[in-house]
């Protein structure tokens, strides 16, 4: 591979292929986000910090200002609608539907926050998009992709002759293994919803279509037309898990293709693996559906509260099209991964901007290659240890470009009763003092440190005779 291409694996060609952008200064990504109903289970955590990746990649390739990468909010749907309905049965719906939607909002960027996630181009929410999606559907129907009937709007599954691609399936085949709404209106089995009328107390929204009776957007076209608003009709890549390829995002490609007239909807389609919990699917039945927030907050899993920079370096443990195991295991050994470069990071004192390495970078270019970066960071800790500061430099600027901040080092933390910046300043003190020769300002700082928990050491390199002071907690 060329340094200075990055290489990505497209499940639309089911190959991995050189990435080459529509327009270098104007890089184009859509993933697909929540649906505010609850609280994000770890699942979902997933895309979100694996796109958060290439999306750092994809900056620190082409440039900042030229990157836009968009995640939308779905807060419109039938889940939103029987949620807000059981939570607040006394409320009128429309009022409960946003009390609903804003609150699992704000619970998921919380959450989030805590995987030291950036924060996207654009958050785009459907609900502000209506006249966007209307003007979508009526175009559809303009061309004889979409139809009406008893006050609903239907994609033509038959009329887009390559319906199935993403999937890698015939209608056929489609049909025979999907659960399908069998509705005397539609013209084939497949054919899947652009629009329905609202229920009483519903939202609702002027129809498109001449649909008299008012109504409200399908899953499918919010995520078209809002990709279609920010970032144009064919755009670079679009992710998302792998469980939205069939039937969301083959949906999505029919839907695009056939109103824009195009041969693609975006150049790269990637899609993460499914997760799952201590070898077996997730699921509320089985006991074993957790949340971010349970994992962050609660003891549920493994009796103990997991921090967010280890649950971000377990996820990228693993590449991120194979299937991934949730397990206290796997937490453990990346907390003890975690736990063991930040102490490198403090006590070399590193305060290196982010950057990023030849060697990670071209794993990283190779299709985001996770574990691959993972073995060059416990190469980089080894050396580290063995008193190296430019490894120790590497170790940290690298692993804050992966999104794992080894200033966040919890178990220290709660051992002392001091965070990392005021030791460094003590240090910086305590470095001044020693430089102007005060003795004893410099022995009291150390000492000061020590009833906090903390010891000093000062190690001086024979090369060129320079101190440097790293600390640990006693």
């Amino acid at each position: 591979m060329n340094n200075n291409n990055i290489e990505l694996y497209n499940s639309l060609t089911r190959t991995k292929e050189c990435f080459i952008p529509l327009n270098p200064k104007n890089v184009r990504m859509y993933v697909c986000g929540p649906t505010v109903y609850d609280f994000a289970h770890i699942g979902n955590a997933r895309p979100v910090i694996i796109f958060d990746v290439l999306f750092r990649l994809l900056r620190h390739v082409y440039g900042e200002k030229n990157v836009t990468y968009v995640r939308n909010i779905t807060d419109v749907d039938d889940k939103i609608n029987k949620r807000a309905a059981e939570t607040y049965p006394d409320m009128p719906l429309n009022d409960s539907i946003s009390l609903v939607t804003k609150k699992n909002e704000a619970q998921f960027h919380e959450d989030i926050n805590e995987l030291q996630v950036l924060k996207p181009s654009v958050e785009p929410r459907a609900t502000e998009h209506i006249s966007e999606i209307r003007k979508f559907i009526n175009n559809l129907i303009s061309r004889g992709n979409a139809y009406v009937a008893e006050n609903h709007v239907l994609f033509d599954v038959c009329s887009m002759h390559s319906y199935g691609q993403l999937a890698n399936r015939s209608l056929n085949e489609m049909e025979a293994g999907a659960r399908i709404d069998v509705a005397p209106y539609k013209k084939n089995a497949m054919d899947f919803v652009l629009w329905k009328p609202s229920k009483k107390n519903e939202p609702s929204w002027k129809s498109p279509g001449n649909i008299e009776v008012q109504g409200r957007p399908g899953w499918h076209i919010e995520c078209s037309a809002m990709a279609e608003r920010h970032l144009g009709k064919v755009f670079d890549i679009h992710g998302g898990g792998i469980d939205l390829i069939f039937p969301h995002h083959e949906n999505e490609i029919a839907q695009s293709r056939c109103a824009h007239n195009t041969d693609r909807m975006a150049q790269v389609w990637m899609h993460n693996g499914f997760l799952k919990v201590e070898g077996e699917k997730m699921s509320k039945s089985k006991g074993n559906f957790i949340t971010i927030r349970e994992l962050l907050k609660s003891k549920k899993f493994g009796n103990r509260i997991w921090a967010g920079p280890v649950l971000r370096t377990a996820m990228l443990t693993t590449h991120y099209r194979q299937p991934i195991n949730l397990a206290v295991s796997a937490l453990v050994e990346a907390e003890r991964a975690f736990t063991r470069w930040a102490k490198i990071h403090r006590n070399y004192g590193i305060k290196a901007t982010p950057s990023l390495s030849g060697k990670i970078s071209r794993h990283l270019r190779n299709d985001l290659n996770t574990p691959g970066v993972f073995a060059e960071l416990h190469s980089l800790a080894n050396a580290a240890e063995k008193g190296s500061s430019l490894a120790a430099l590497e170790l940290s600027v690298n692993a804050r470009f992966l999104g794992i901040c080894l200033d966040k080092n919890v178990e220290v933390q709660h051992k002392i009763g001091i965070s990392d910046k005021e030791i460094h300043q003590y240090i910086e003190a305590r470095g001044a003092a020693r430089r102007k020769k005060d003795w004893l300002e410099a022995d009291r700082i150390r000492d000061k440190l020590k009833t906090l928990g903390v010891r000093l050491k000062d190690n001086k390199d024979p090369s060129t005779g320079e101190v440097t002071t790293t600390w640990e907690a006693i």
